[in-house]
């Protein structure tokens, strides 16, 4: 069995604090407060020492991107555990969960998911862009679960916008093979284009909904937003025959 060398092993120990002292700053300040000065100036170091870890900042933001997309995906995978194996149950605690993960987390939620493309904090604006990521794939897994074990209303393909399909086909290749190694049973021919229409219009309620709550954006003074997004929810699985009420 191989061990990693000293060197590497201070290595790893160093962009591990690195990236902790990138998080302390996210958390406290915003994403804006995440540059390497601000690091190098905490971490008792140069800043072109940092260099030796990161190319750049979009590099180490990048990284600390990937962190909490993970350790959200873990708390997820960690409260979806304790529930029955029931992709509906799953699905909407994952919602649920990703609602109230945004509310007590707002900075790490602008840096994964409301940072715009080429801007401050990510370089990929929306974490279910990337479906093979920690988030995306326990999202889609209990997605997964749902088409597989219960008879949903599915838009036909035939009633996608034409302008929309070749951005659509791009992102269902993507669902395919998460869908298949997700191993949920999902048969490949049923993730059509009216399905990946469906999975995006789900998604764009879902983090609509989140990120007009986070920052405060409602047009009205919402008193009791928790009510709305519950009916958001109810909404949506009536919409695809899962609640009949």
């Amino acid at each position: 069995m191989s061990h990693p060398t000293r060197r590497g092993r201070a290595r790893a120990a160093t962009e591990q604090d690195i990236r902790r002292t990138a998080r302390k700053l996210l958390v406290e300040q915003g994403p804006e407060a995440v540059t390497l000065r601000a690091i190098a100036r905490e971490l008792g170091i140069t800043a072109p020492a940092l260099y030796r870890y990161y190319e750049s900042r979009d590099d180490l933001v990048e990284n600390l991107r990937l962190d909490v997309c993970a350790d959200l995906a873990d708390d997820l995978a960690e409260e979806i555990a304790e529930l029955p194996d029931d992709g509906v149950l799953q699905l909407f605690a994952i919602c649920k969960g990703f609602r109230r993960w945004a509310l007590t987390h707002t900075k790490e939620f602008t840096l994964v998911f409301a940072s715009p493309t080429g801007g401050v904090g990510s370089t990929s604006g929306s974490a279910l862009s990337r479906v093979d990521e920690p988030f995306g794939r326990i999202f889609l897994a209990a997605a997964g679960r749902v088409l597989a074990r219960h008879d949903i209303v599915l838009p036909s393909a035939s009633g996608v916008p034409d302008e929309l399909r070749d951005d659509l086909k791009t992102f269902q290749e993507s669902l395919v093979a998460v869908l298949v190694e997700s191993d949920q049973g999902v048969p490949v021919e049923k993730i059509d284009l009216g399905v990946t229409y469906l999975m995006i219009q789900f998604w764009a309620r879902l983090y609509g909904h989140v990120t007009l709550e986070v920052f405060g954006n409602y047009p009205i003074p919402m008193s009791k937003p928790d009510v709305l997004f519950e009916a958001m929810l109810t909404d949506l699985a009536r919409e695809i025959g899962l609640y009949s009420g």
